[in-house]
């Protein structure tokens, strides 16, 4: 189980040259839970603190008070809200750079299977830059799922997909994830991965 436990944590500016930082509240004591095998959505709008949430977890960020555990020897996955991929490499060489079989045979061979899950093999080869957004988009899945994990924190993963496909997609990620933390703004993209439990970002203040 991941416990977070009285969060709090504000992003600090010193705008407009002043001495002292202008704090911005992101967290005020908050609390929440993730069972192994849940599978839990966040909602809420833009700029609500959903991505800081992700950070916090993965360790980008360090929350100002407050404790993160069960996640000592935990190997956590993520796709990220922006795609993060290298352009001058092709899809499969994006995907092989974190697989961890020992020859390049065996981490292409990999690379092309996970693409095949994401019915991008005929897109193995091309560089990131000939394709489309959506395309980019599951690549960077692929590239989750390549790297494995305990839990897979997933930020608007299936944005640029559309209805039947995101749901291809949802269920081949479930194959290889049982607990997943999924942040997103769509209570239909909630339900295809199964999220039983939504927590809204309004709370992140007020729990």
């Amino acid at each position: 189980m991941v416990r977070l436990k009285n969060i709090c944590f504000s992003y600090r500016s010193f705008e407009g040259g002043a001495h002292e930082p202008k704090l911005e509240c992101v967290f005020g004591d908050f609390s929440m839970e993730l069972k192994q095998g849940e599978a839990l959505a966040v909602m809420g709008e833009s700029g609500s603190g959903k991505t800081t949430l992700l950070k916090l977890l993965a360790g980008l960020l360090k929350p100002d008070s407050g404790s993160i555990e069960g996640l000592e020897d935990r190997r956590i996955s993520v796709v990220f809200q922006e795609d993060r991929l290298l352009p001058w490499y092709s899809a499969k060489d994006n995907i092989a750079l974190v697989l961890s079989e020992k020859s390049k045979a065996e981490r292409d061979k990999k690379a092309l299977e996970l693409l095949c899950e994401m019915e991008l093999e005929e897109a193995a080869n091309k560089p990131m830059r000939e394709l489309s957004g959506g395309m980019q988009r599951r690549v960077s899945i692929a590239r989750a799922l390549a790297f494995g994990g305990d839990m897979i924190i997933l930020d608007e993963p299936l944005k640029g997909l559309d209805a039947e496909l995101k749901k291809r997609v949802a269920e081949r990620i479930k194959r290889h994830f049982s607990t997943i933390l999924l942040i997103t703004h769509d209570e239909d993209e909630a339900a295809l991965f199964g999220c039983k439990r939504i927590i809204q970002a309004s709370e992140f203040r007020t729990a």
